[in-house]
């Protein structure tokens, strides 16, 4: 019987069915027009990565140069450097988000009193809410190299200034830690609702069989939540050839000694704009960089539709 409604339904033509549906369309009104709006429109400017653009001319009026401004990407002799950076990053920030941000979940689900539990999520959460700004000049108040807390401290001992804005082959740990710090509160709270979510009498089984702590949170809330895990795994590798460009560009302090292991595409098309205001040089960038993360993303999807098809986005 199910069988017949279900047939029947899919043999419907299109409109009947948004007709049927017309209220759950309608609440997805608001948030279509957002996308379409704030997403499909502007994605006409893609025309300008292949345009002189000129002010006075807009977009449609400016000279067609064809692929001149990804020309300047490629003859720069930085674009592998950038990309390595690029990705080098969000792989860091991916691989080691993901584990603290499941790691910090299963911590929250199995304290034990319901206040421990707010309070520990708060506490995790509250970074988000600091804006890479404030966290810049934090980090420039504490480790600053002359007026620093840290280096006040250690001169007072007797002991040598650390500078950690003049080293470039630690600076790295720091741009992750800092991530880490900022967004693993805020990233836990879709793992701890999908553990929320699980079936409690699975857990009070596993425990009368005689399963530690450590067995059911391998075997059961890990293999419960892999689902998700797979989707925001997806999901973070779309942007994967994106970088944050608030926590490069403050917490680096342009500094020209961290240029090297900092800088990523985002920055450089910033400080390429303002040296040379190129539009289209800016936008051949952006595009290069979507095409990057869309292939990454079907080849990541492909891969996993080969191994869990359950697991993919499409």
């Amino acid at each position: 019987m199910l069988g017949v409604v279900s047939g029947a339904a899919r043999g419907k033509p299109f409109w009947q069915k948004v007709w049927e549906n017309r209220l759950m369309w309608l609440m997805l009104l608001p948030g279509i027009t957002f996308i379409i709006i704030f997403a499909y429109i502007p994605m006409a400017g893609i025309i300008t990565a292949f345009k002189d653009y000129k002010n006075q001319l807009g977009i449609w009026g400016s000279a067609w140069v064809g692929f001149d401004n990804f020309r300047y990407l490629f003859i720069s002799g930085k674009l592998w450097q950038l990309i390595r950076n690029t990705l080098s990053y969000n792989v860091a920030f991916i691989t080691l988000g993901m584990v603290c941000e499941v790691g910090f979940a299963v911590i929250i689900s199995e304290l034990p009193f319901r206040r421990l539990k707010k309070t520990f999520q708060s506490f995790t959460f509250l970074p988000f809410f600091i804006s890479w700004v404030v966290v810049a000049a934090i980090m420039m108040n504490i480790f600053g190299y002359e007026t620093g807390v840290l280096n006040t401290i250690i001169t007072s001992f007797g002991g040598e200034r650390v500078n950690i804005y003049g080293n470039p082959a630690k600076f790295p740990l720091v741009l992750v830690l800092l991530r880490l710090w900022k967004s693993t509160g805020y990233g836990c709270i879709i793992y701890l609702a999908s553990i929320t979510g699980m079936d409690q009498e699975i857990l009070e089984a596993a425990e009368i069989d005689g399963a530690n702590i450590w067995q059911r949170i391998w075997h059961i809330t890990i293999a419960w939540i892999r689902p998700t895990m797979v989707i925001m795994l997806l999901l973070a590798i779309g942007s994967v050839f994106r970088g944050d460009f608030g926590m490069f560009y403050q917490i680096t302090g342009r500094s020209q000694q961290l240029l090297e292991v900092s800088d990523i595409m985002d920055t450089y098309v910033y400080r390429s704009l303002m040296s040379s205001p190129n539009i289209g040089m800016s936008a051949a960038a952006g595009l290069f960089q979507s095409v990057l993360c869309f292939v990454s993303i079907l080849l990541a999807n492909y891969l996993v539709k080969r191994i869990e098809p359950d697991y993919t986005l499409f």
